[in-house]
């Protein structure tokens, strides 16, 4: 069992500087600045609803388009938490969560596989949350899933406010990932997997 499940990344490209840190262990505090308010509002209740302490720092070419800012912050915090994670032993490994917002309800399946792929089925009525595109929550955990090396689906049950089905489905996925890191108490230092490895 590791004592402390963090992990801090720095990754710089031409289009964007980002800094993640990560505590799998927290108590959900969220300190994030990626320049879009939206975004900053659904990865504040990632951590919030995962119990995960998360600090991100973004400086993307946002006067371009928010795609490589989002992108990137989904492929630095994927890295951090795999990098948090470590050799998995004694985690439930699967999570699942359904969760409502209003008249929304999204589900989000996720199984610590180290086989990355990401299942989409979120449909949004609008092209936009604000300023924000909502094709953008796919890139989002898409960069999450393959960078962490997870196997996630994400999918709307049921919604009509944009807003609700995106804060509904952060939240799944927040609740799912939390359910995953969780240490079991009765496979204290087992991997879960038959072959011995993820």
């Amino acid at each position: 069992m590791n004592d402390a499940r963090t992990a801090t990344l720095h990754r710089v490209t031409g289009e964007t500087d980002i800094t993640v840190t990560i505590n799998l262990d927290g108590t959900g505090r969220a300190v994030i600045d990626t320049g879009i308010g939206f975004f900053d509002h659904m990865l504040t209740a990632l951590a919030r609803h995962g119990m995960v302490d998360i600090d991100v720092t973004a400086k993307g070419d946002l006067e371009v388009d928010f795609h490589h800012t989002v992108e990137d912050v989904g492929i630095t915090l994927g890295q951090a938490f795999r990098k948090a994670l470590g050799d998995k032993k004694g985690v439930r490994r699967f999570g699942h969560a359904l969760v409502p917002l209003d008249e929304a309800l999204a589900e989000v399946v996720v199984d610590l596989s180290g086989r990355p792929f990401l299942a989409w089925d979120l449909p949004f009525p609008t092209e936009k949350i604000g300023i924000m595109d909502t094709e953008l929550f796919e890139e989002f955990f898409r960069a999450f899933a393959m960078s962490a090396m997870i196997t996630l689906h994400v999918t709307r049950k049921v919604g009509r406010n944009s807003h609700h089905i995106a804060e509904s489905a952060f939240k799944a996925a927040a609740r799912a990932l939390r359910m995953a890191v969780e240490f079991d108490p009765r496979a204290v230092g087992i991997v879960p997997s038959t072959k011995g490895v993820l």
